[in-house]
């Protein structure tokens, strides 16, 4: 597998930064760098509005922030967007919708380890989209599965884009939506999301895999054909620590997990210290070891991450500045601490 462990760092992309060199520099500082997505600085960079671009039936106002649908137009624009089906850069994400990938794009990158994109996941996407009913077009027959194959050609397009830069690059999808499926939803159960998410994992190419901050049903999840996992640990790691047999599963398999330990929201930062954490860390590893998981090849399966995006904090952006720089200490003392330099 192309996807690097011994605890390296990446992070989520989302970000509060109005100024895209300083996300971007603030990207680049951990070892496999993404190019951020920043909704503070227009509504474009909205990673709803982000994965919307070219679908047919969106309804967009950038003014007043608004993402919806409209079957009357899907209807009318879908002949369209099939003409355009077998031409890649039509599914990759535009200048106007992220200065900031175009600028990743003209980087070098030769010299890393690995490097990363994102698009937003069709779960999250299609419960976040309604229609004129206010109805997620997730629910919908017709819709949902012109859109797994619509989104499968954007998270591929992107990859080959990436993999041009780093032959290591990998895709997250972000599925923050995933905790909601198996609420009492109408509509979707988590037995035809699990059949549709495997169908969408099989149109896209590896390495893939999901991000989400939420604690949806780890055996659920654990249990997809994808490369890598990133979660919040910081908020579910004595939850997600109790799937250990399918966590076992997932790593034997060649899976990388990327634990989110360190909080990005002002609070919970301010709160803790970097001894707290390893230690809070080393204390998720120490539970499944005694559920029959080595820590070597555990730690070699791992990369590190801030725990979570965070776009509300009274300093903006400076408490994710900090969240950025102590995850790489953090990371460059647990791998001295296991000889994995």
């Amino acid at each position: 597998m192309p996807i690097p462990g011994n605890l390296l760092t990446t992070a989520m992309a989302v970000m509060p930064h109005t100024d895209a060199d300083h996300a971007l520099k603030t990207a680049l500082s951990t070892d496999i760098p993404f190019w951020p997505q920043l909704p503070n600085l227009n509504y474009y960079e909205d990673m709803y509005v982000q994965a919307a671009e070219h679908f047919p039936g969106i309804l967009l106002d950038i003014e007043k922030r608004t993402l919806k649908f409209s079957t009357e137009k899907f209807v009318s624009e879908f002949e369209e967007t099939m003409s355009h089906f077998d031409e890649p850069e039509y599914f990759d994400v535009s200048e106007t919708y992220s200065a900031v990938y175009h600028k990743f794009l003209k980087m070098d990158f030769s010299d890393r380890a690995a490097i990363r994109g994102q698009l937003e996941g069709t779960i999250s996407f299609g419960f976040n989209i309604v229609n004129e009913a206010d109805r997620p077009i997730l629910f919908d027959d017709t819709i949902r599965p012109f859109m797994f194959e619509f989104m499968a050609k954007r998270v591929n397009v992107q990859l080959n884009r990436l993999k041009q830069l780093n032959p290591n690059a990998f895709m997250f999808v972000d599925e923050p939506g995933l905790q909601f499926l198996f609420s009492a939803l109408a509509g979707y159960s988590d037995h035809k999301a699990k059949e549709d998410m495997e169908v969408f994992f099989s149109m896209i190419d590896r390495p893939r895999g999901v991000h989400l901050c939420g604690n949806p049903d780890w055996d659920f999840l654990l249990g997809m054909d994808m490369d890598i996992l990133s979660l919040d640990v910081y908020s579910n790691g004595e939850v997600f620590s109790s799937y250990a047999l399918s966590i076992k599963k997932f790593i034997d398999r060649g899976g990388v997990l990327v634990w989110g330990i360190v909080p990005t929201n002002f609070e919970p930062f301010e709160k803790e210290s970097l001894p707290a954490l390893e230690k809070r860390m080393e204390n998720i590893w120490d539970s499944l070891g005694k559920k029959g998981i080595d820590r070597d090849f555990l730690l070699s399966k791992s990369l590190l991450s801030p725990a979570t995006c965070c776009l509300v904090n009274p300093d903006k952006e400076k408490t994710v500045d900090k969240a950025f720089k102590m995850i790489n200490t953090l990371s460059k003392n647990l791998r001295e601490k296991y000889k994995l330099l």
